[in-house]
């Protein structure tokens, strides 16, 4: 931290330099305001003890001045006994604090310390900021894009429901998150709940919180992200595959805005925006009996459809500059771009993966090749072997007849796992779960060839 000392008195800027510098600090002084000010123009300060009785300029006018052009600098103003009605007054007008004539070396030190720490805390909020920011960035351009970022900008204004919809990796998070973002909610708490991810019997309890002693194992009381999403907002991702008795009591909070704990009859009040997300189709689940219809319609008050990255070619190029930026950051590598015959075979390809998995392949291609601008033929083996497998999979759903699709299947099964272990037919028998002799006549039968 660097420290500047404004005051007229040679030995007490002499002894704050002392002791501040003792501490670890970098200290500047000045004799007077007018000084000071100079010094300010040429460093970047980060503490300014200032003294209120100085000549020429003093300093109440050097303190406005600061306020004006430095609103971030922290000040302390310094004041003999006669000067304390003005010191308060500076403290009114911004100063952090003041300290009185004889100076305190205690004070000076732990007033110093608070700062620090402020200073390291507010820095250290900035930066996590700054990662949750580049991790909820969305990138895009193309119409498509810009009329999910349109219905965006209209339901953040609003609490209403949301069901975010759209192919898996294609950002349905980073849009819940852009939501909560613009809403009068964005500086309170953004809790995400998987369901996808938790065990069943697991969901209520990291939902609703439990209390000490509801169940074997719960040693503790603990807060459920209900709780914890208080006056903010609660995604829950993946709500196809929520269980149906999480289902009805999530129906309850959505209802009534209240829910208890397991192993509690307190009925606690909650205040919480739930915005939802799914893959899955949710209509046919409903239909089918695996869906609550009255959470589906609670739910789906306003339905945003995410497009799938094929639908959003002219996106590519962007996205891509985007992660090869990251990844020179991440990996601390310098940064590569893609040749143009590398970009147009790129833009060629469907990602049926979307946005995950381009994200993934720049990755990867950022730690195999060791190009600087990374060529077509480095891109190429990738491409075909994500094409090809897709193919293969498109190959045996198109087949109308089970028996041949059957057949098809365990072709394309045993000849990959041939290959894997080198035609090694008693290792591959062994691995996929079948007898060397039987795994022997189905490549006859199937006239498989190496």
């Amino acid at each position: 931290m660097k420290i500047l000392v404004i005051d007229d008195e040679k030995n007490i800027r002499r002894t704050l330099s002392d002791i501040l510098e003792d501490e670890g600090y970098t200290v500047l002084v000045a004799s007077s305001g007018e000084e000071g000010l100079q010094v300010l123009a040429h460093e970047i300060i980060d503490l300014l003890l200032l003294d209120v009785k100085l000549p020429g300029m003093d300093g109440i006018e050097v303190l406005k001045k600061v306020r004006k052009d430095f609103p971030s600098l922290d000040v302390i103003m310094i004041s003999g006994h006669s000067t304390i009605k003005t010191a308060v007054q500076a403290v009114q007008m911004g100063a952090y604090n003041f300290l009185e004539k004889p100076l305190s070396l205690h004070k000076i030190i732990v007033s110093a310390r608070n700062i620090s720490d402020k200073i390291k805390l507010y820095k250290k909020y900035n930066e996590e900021q700054k990662d949750i920011e580049s991790h909820y960035k969305m990138i895009g351009i193309s119409p498509e894009f810009e009329r999910v970022r349109t219905l965006i900008d209209k339901v953040s204004k609003t609490d209403s429901k949301v069901l975010i919809r759209g192919e898996s990796g294609t950002g349905k998070e980073l849009v819940a998150y852009a939501i909560h973002n613009k809403s009068n909610r964005k500086n309170g708490p953004f809790v995400k709940f998987n369901s996808a991810a938790i065990p069943n019997e697991l969901v209520e309890s990291e939902l609703f919180g439990h209390e000490k002693g509801a169940f074997t194992g719960a040693e503790n009381k603990k807060l459920g992200k209900l709780e914890v999403a208080h006056e903010g907002t609660l995604f829950l991702d993946e709500i196809g595959d929520m269980n149906l008795n999480a289902q009805a009591k999530i129906l309850r909070v959505i209802q009534e805005g209240k829910f208890e704990r397991i192993g509690s009859n307190t009925i606690i009040n909650i205040d919480v925006r739930i915005l939802a997300a799914t893959n899955k189709n949710l209509e046919k689940m409903v239909s089918e009996g695996t869906f609550r219809e009255d959470l589906f319609y609670r739910l789906n008050v306003i339905p945003i459809q995410i497009p799938p990255l094929r639908e959003r070619i002219s996106d590519i190029p962007i996205l891509l500059e985007y992660f090869l930026d990251y990844y020179a950051v991440e990996l601390k590598v310098h940064p590569k771009k893609f040749s143009s015959q590398a970009m147009r075979l790129l833009q060629s390809y469907s990602f049926p993966g979307n946005i995950r998995e381009l994200k993934n392949l720049v990755e990867r291609l950022y730690i195999i090749s060791p190009e600087k601008i990374i060529p077509e033929d480095e891109v190429s083996p990738h491409i075909k072997l994500l094409s090809s497998k897709k193919n293969k999979e498109a190959g045996l759903f198109s087949i109308s007849n089970f028996t041949k699709a059957k057949k098809q299947f365990e072709i394309e099964y045993l000849k990959e796992q041939l290959d894997k272990y080198n035609w090694n037919i008693s290792l591959t028998a062994e691995n996929i779960g079948l007898q060397q002799s039987n795994l022997s006549r189905k490549i006859k039968d199937l006239e498989i060839e190496k």
